[in-house]
């Protein structure tokens, strides 16, 4: 699908902190995204666990640097990189990325949080900066799909602590705001994009389903907001982007040598991750 977005989109965006596209990557690449997943042993190594304080655990792997492979190739090729170019009017950088994993019946939910609500803690001046959330599986409310409030990036940063079990938004002005402002739920499919602030408010769920949900975040950082002190996370580097053509190119030489991994019929619904 092309990058280009429309005049209403971007408005829309910018109204009211977040943009669904769906089907910005077709079934194929959707499949590849949700078999190479799936099989990844790194994703099982590397997970870390996050306890929600109500008896769930989600799972998180985060890493920095777009490289070579197939996750890399996703975060640089041209539709995601050029959409957040013109959503946030300038150039920008690859600031980290994730896989969010919520195991079925197990998953944890995430408490109100906006992203630059720590961002902020790394340097970054202004909340330019914005994340593209890409759905390996099916997000449905059952499994713990994200939740956003509507038009909450206008509220600017609020602060950010540790309330009860978990560290997230000021649960007062968070309560102030739900009661002014609509509650979406984003109920996508494999391959919808959901393009979204940095001072977004959002959270999810639980995983009450028998069924995974795990989804890819790939966020960005704009040139101007160049951190001003180092972090766990990169200062600015030019992106090299990569024509859309990279994702296919990359699956057929990650499968080509596992013909029997790469066979749709054996495709996993189940994730390996740890949880």
């Amino acid at each position: 699908m092309s990058a280009h977005l429309s005049t209403e989109q971007i408005n829309a965006f910018q109204e009211d902190g977040y943009l669904i596209v769906p089907g910005l990557f077709d079934a194929e690449e959707a499949r590849i995204f949700r078999t190479a997943a799936k099989a990844d042993k790194a994703f099982e190594r590397h997970a870390y666990d996050l306890e929600d304080g109500e008896g769930g655990t989600a799972n998180l792997v985060l890493w920095n640097k777009a490289g070579e492979d197939l996750w890399g190739a996703i975060a640089r090729c041209e539709r995601i990189v050029s959409a957040m170019e013109t959503l946030l009017a300038d150039e920008v950088y690859h600031y980290h990325s994730k896989m969010s994993i919520k195991q079925p019946r197990i998953g944890g939910a995430w408490s109100w949080h906006q992203d630059y609500g720590y961002w902020y803690q790394n340097g970054c001046l202004y909340p330019d900066m914005a994340s593209a959330f890409i759905a390996v599986d099916q997000n449905t409310k059952a499994n713990g799909c994200m939740q956003v409030l509507k038009g909450s990036h206008r509220m600017g940063r609020v602060e950010h602590g540790r309330f009860g079990d978990q560290t997230g938004a000021d649960p007062e002005r968070v309560e102030a705001a739900m009661k002014t402002m609509e509650l979406v739920y984003v109920e996508i499919e494999p391959g919808d994009t959901l393009f979204f602030h940095s001072n977004t408010l959002h959270r999810s769920d639980q995983n009450t389903s028998d069924k995974p949900r795990w989804s890819l975040i790939c966020c960005y950082n704009t040139r101007h907001n160049n951190p001003y002190k180092a972090s766990h996370h990169p200062f600015y580097e030019p992106l090299e982007k990569l024509p859309d053509s990279a994702i296919r190119e990359m699956g057929s030489k990650l499968f080509e040598a596992e013909t029997d991994f790469w066979d749709p019929a054996k495709d996993q619904t189940v994730g390996t991750g740890k949880g």
